[in-house]
C-alpha cells in the first residue's frame, strides 16, 4: 500500500523553521500546533526532571529559532525557560541543562532576554557537578562581557555584575566561587575589568576559607603585566651620540688604555640612555590599586601564623607580603623575625626566601629591623664552611637588602664581607667586588679607603643619607654645563681672535684665588716686620707655620671643592628657573652625568670604568635571578656543544685524504684503495708487516720446540 504524502510539517521541525523565518504570516497556525505542543511536553517533563527529553531539546531549540519572528506569542518563553532552570537547576539531565542553556545563549543573542538576567542565573549554574558546563559558562560569561564592554564600558552593568561576583565569592560551594575568581581574573587581564573595585574584590579571595579559591588569588597578585612591544615613546632622534661623551679622546694622544676606556664609555651611555628613554614598568599594577594595602598585608600575616598550610601556599603568601611591603613601603616589623627563620642553606626554595627578604626592605624600614637579618645571612651563608655558591648568594642577598635600605648594614660587617674580594673562588669574589661598588655610590665613607676608588665628581656630589630624610632637588642636576658650554663658545671665539703669543689656562673657579695671594702678601710683611724679634721666637713661628702648611692645603681643598659644589648648584638652580629646557639640552644634561662618573675631582683626569653599572637602579621588585647569580662558567649541553662543532666545520675544507689525482677517472693504486677499505679486511697484511717484539719471538720459539719434541 501506498502512503500519500500528506503535510509533514509538524513533524520535520528544522523545514517548519526555515519556512518560518522567510513567512512567519502563511505558518502560523503550524507555529500554534507546535507552541501547544512545547506546553504539554513541559508539564510532562516535570513529573520527572531527571530524564532526558529528546523532543523537548527538539521543541526548546525550534522556539528559540522563531523567537524573533512572533515576539507576542512568545513574550513569557524566556522566563519561563529560566524558572525551569532554577527551580530544577540540580537535578536536571547533563543533555537537558546544556540544551536549555543554549537556547538562552540564543536568545540572548537575538537581544530578547536581559543580560544581567541570564548572567545572574549562569553564576548560580556554576555549583553544578558537570565540569563541561561550567566551562561552557565561563567562556560565555567572558564573551558576553567582553562584547558588552567592546564600544564603550557599560559602568551600570558591571556595577551590578561585580557585586553579585562578590557575593558569590562568599558562597559555601567550592566550585561556584573558584570559577567566580578565575572570570573576574580573566576579565581583568583582557583589560575589560581593569578598574579598582575589581582588584580589591579579588583580593578578599585571598582570606577565603577555600584553599583553591585563596591560592588563585594569591598567584593573581604574583601575575606580571605582559611587556609592551611596541612602544611609542622612544624615537630613533634623541639617540645620545657616545662620541661627543669623550670629545676630550679626539685630541690626545692615542693609548691603548683610552682606546678601552672610550669603549666602556660608549656602553655606558647607550645603557643609561636605554633604560631612561623606555617607559616605566610596573611588574604588576594590581598592587598599586589596593585601597588598604597595610590591612591586606597585616591580615595575610596573621593567617599565615595561625594556620598551618602547606609550605608551597606559605611561599606564596610570603611573596604577596613582601610585594606589598616593598611597593607599598609599609611596616609590618614581625614579618622580618618570622622569616628568619627560614634562612638556612639546607632550606628548601632558600633562594625565594632571600628574595622575599629583599622585596620586603625600603627606606622607611628601621635599621635596626633590617640589622639582624642581615647579621643571619652573614653567619648561616657567607662563611668558608659553606661552599662558594652558598656564599655567593648569601653576599648577593645582603648587595639587593643593602641597595633599598642601605643604613641597615654596619661599618664593621661591611668591611668584613668586603674582605672577600679577594677570595679564591670567583664567584665570591665577584659578589663582594659588586657589594662594594653598591656602596662606592651610596655611603662610600663605610668602606675601607682603599675601597672606596679614585673619588670623581658624582662620588663629591653625593648627599649623606639619613633615616627618613627625602633628598628633593628643586633645579635639575647637571644642568650648569649649559651655562658652562656657552662660556666655552665664547673661549672659542676670543681664541681665534686673539694672537699667538696669548695662552689661556683652564682654572677652576673658587673665590680662593685671590684670597691667597693677600695671604702670601701678608705673610711677607709680617717675615719683614719680624725681623728685629728674638731668634728663638722666630724659630717657633717657622716650626708652627711648617707644621700647619699641610693643615692649611687641606682645608683650603675641602674648601674649595665645597664653594666649588655649591656654585655648581646655584648655576643649575639658575639655568633651570631662566630656562625652558628643550631635549637637545636634556641630551647634553645626560652627557655630563655620564661624565661624572667617569671623570675625577680635577680637569682633565679621567679613570676607567670598573662596572659599567655605576649606578644600581632600584627597581619595584628583586629578581630571583640577582640574587641567584654566580659568576661561574657553565658547562654546555650536548645540544650546544653540536652546535658549536658544526659552526666551527662551516666554510672549512674536508678532513681526511685528499685525492691528488689530475684526472679523477683515472684508476688508483692499491695503496690508495686500501685507504677506503674497512680496517678488518686489511687487518691480516698490516700485522704482517709489524716487527714483532722480543717476546713475541720467544713464545714463538717456545711454542716451536713444544711441537718437535711432540712429533719425536
Amino acid at each position: 500500500m501506498v502512503r500519500k504524502h500528506n503535510n509533514q510539517l509538524p513533524e520535520n521541525l528544522p523545514q517548519l523553521q526555515n519556512l518560518i523565518k522567510r513567512d512567519p504570516a502563511s505558518y502560523h497556525e503550524e507555529f500554534l500546533q507546535q507552541q501547544q505542543h512545547f506546553q504539554n511536553t513541559i508539564e510532562v517533563f516535570q513529573l520527572a526532571p531527571n530524564q532526558p527529553n529528546k523532543t523537548l531539546d527538539e521543541l526548546v531549540m525550534f522556539m528559540a529559532q522563531v523567537a524573533q519572528c512572533y515576539p507576542k506569542e512568545l513574550e513569557t518563553f524566556p522566563q519561563q525557560l529560566i524558572d525551569l532552570m532554577q527551580k530544577h537547576n540540580t537535578v536536571l539531565d547533563n543533555s537537558v541543562r546544556m540544551n536549555l542553556c543554549k537556547a538562552l545563549i540564543l536568545l540572548r543573542n537575538k537581544g530578547l532576554l536581559a543580560p544581567t538576567d541570564l548572567l545572574e542565573l549562569f553564576f548560580q549554574l556554576l555549583r553544578c557537578q558537570d565540569k563541561s558546563l561550567r566551562q561552557f559558562l565561563e567562556n560565555h560569561i567572558i564573551t558576553d562581557i567582553k562584547n558588552l564592554n567592546l564600544k564603550h564600558k557599560n559602568a551600570k552593568l558591571n556595577t551590578t555584575l561585580q557585586n553579585f561576583m562578590f557575593s558569590m565569592l562568599k558562597d559555601t560551594n567550592s566550585r561556584a566561587a573558584k570559577m567566580s575568581v578565575d572570570i573576574m581574573i580573566e576579565l581583568y587581564k583582557k583589560n575589560i575589568w581593569n578598574d579598582a573595585k575589581t582588584v580589591n574584590v579579588i583580593a578578599t579571595g585571598c582570606f577565603s576559607s577555600i584553599t583553591k579559591v585563596m591560592v588563585a588569588s594569591l598567584k593573581f597578585f604574583l601575575g606580571k603585566d605582559p611587556d609592551e612591544k611596541d612602544s611609542d615613546d622612544s624615537d630613533s632622534d634623541d639617540d645620545i651620540d657616545p662620541k661627543e661623551v669623550m670629545m676630550a679622546n679626539k685630541f690626545n694622544k692615542k693609548t691603548r688604555k683610552r682606546e678601552k676606556n672610550l669603549s666602556k664609555v660608549k656602553k655606558l651611555a647607550a645603557k643609561q640612555y636605554k633604560k631612561k628613554s623606555q617607559a616605566p614598568k610596573f611588574n604588576f599594577s594590581a598592587i598599586h590599586l589596593l585601597h588598604d594595602p597595610q590591612g591586606m598585608a597585616e591580615k595575610l600575616f596573621q593567617r599565615l601564623e595561625n594556620q598551618n598550610q602547606r609550605f608551597e601556599v606559605k611561599l606564596m603568601t610570603l611573596d604577596v607580603i613582601s610585594r606589598l611591603i616593598g611597593l607599598h613601603n609599609l611596616f609590618l616589623f614581625n614579618y622580618y623575625s618570622y622569616i628568619q627563620r627560614f634562612m638556612q642553606p639546607h632550606q628548601r626554595e632558600v633562594t625565594r626566601i632571600l628574595q622575599f627578604i629583599a622585596q620586603a626592605s625600603h627606606e622607611l624600614v628601621p635599621p635596626d629591623v633590617i640589622e639582624p637579618v642581615l647579621k643571619t645571612i652573614a653567619n648561616n651563608f657567607i662563611t668558608e664552611r659553606n661552599s662558594s655558591d652558598v656564599m655567593a648568594v648569601g653576599l648577593n642577598a645582603v648587595r639587593e637588602i643593602c641597595a633599598r635600605c642601605p643604613l641597615s648594614l654596619s661599618e664593621d660587617l661591611l668591611r668584613d664581607l668586603a674582605q672577600y674580594k679577594t677570595y679564591k673562588d670567583r664567584a665570591v669574589m665577584m659578589a663582594s667586588r659588586s657589594l662594594i661598588q653598591l656602596f662606592r655610590n651610596l655611603r662610600p665613607e663605610l668602606l675601607h679607603k682603599k675601597d672606596r676608588g679614585r673619588p670623581t665628581e658624582a662620588s663629591q656630589e653625593l648627599d649623606t643619607i639619613d633615616y627618613g630624610k627625602l633628598n628633593v632637588k628643586d633645579y635639575v642636576p647637571g644642568a650648569e654645563v649649559l651655562l658652562s658650554e656657552e662660556k666655552g663658545d665664547e673661549f672659542e671665539i676670543n681664541s681665534e681672535s686673539g694672537s699667538d703669543d696669548e695662552q689661556w689656562i683652564d682654572v677652576q673657579h673658587s673665590d680662593d684665588g685671590g684670597d691667597d695671594v693677600n695671604e702670601a702678601e701678608d705673610d711677607g710683611v709680617d717675615e719683614e716686620e719680624s725681623e728685629d724679634d728674638d731668634e728663638d721666637a722666630s724659630e717657633k713661628e717657622d716650626d708652627d707655620e711648617s707644621a700647619s702648611k699641610p693643615k692649611r692645603k687641606i682645608l683650603k681643598a675641602k674648601r674649595s671643592t665645597k664653594e666649588e659644589l655649591e656654585e655648581k648648584k646655584s648655576m643649575a638652580h639658575k639655568v633651570t628657573l631662566e630656562r625652558i629646557l628643550t631635549d637637545e639640552d636634556f641630551k647634553k644634561i645626560d652627557m655630563a652625568n655620564v661624565r661624572k662618573h667617569l671623570q675625577g675631582p680635577n680637569r682633565g683626569q679621567k679613570r676607567s670604568v670598573e662596572n659599567e653599572n655605576f649606578q644600581r637602579n632600584k627597581e619595584d621588585l628583586v629578581k630571583l635571578s640577582d640574587i641567584e647569580n654566580i659568576y661561574k662558567k657553565r658547562k654546555h649541553d650536548k645540544q650546544t656543544r653540536v652546535q658549536t662543532v658544526k659552526k666551527g666545520q662551516e666554510d672549512r675544507e674536508k678532513f681526511g685524504y685528499k685525492d691528488g689525482r689530475v684526472n679523477i677517472h683515472c684508476s688508483k693504486t692499491n695503496r690508495e684503495k686500501s685507504k677506503k677499505k674497512n680496517f678488518l679486511m686489511i687487518k691480516h697484511k698490516v700485522h704482517g708487516k709489524v716487527k714483532r717484539s722480543f717476546k713475541d719471538k720467544q713464545i714463538a720459539l717456545r711454542n716451536h720446540l713444544l711441537k718437535l719434541k711432540k712429533m719425536k
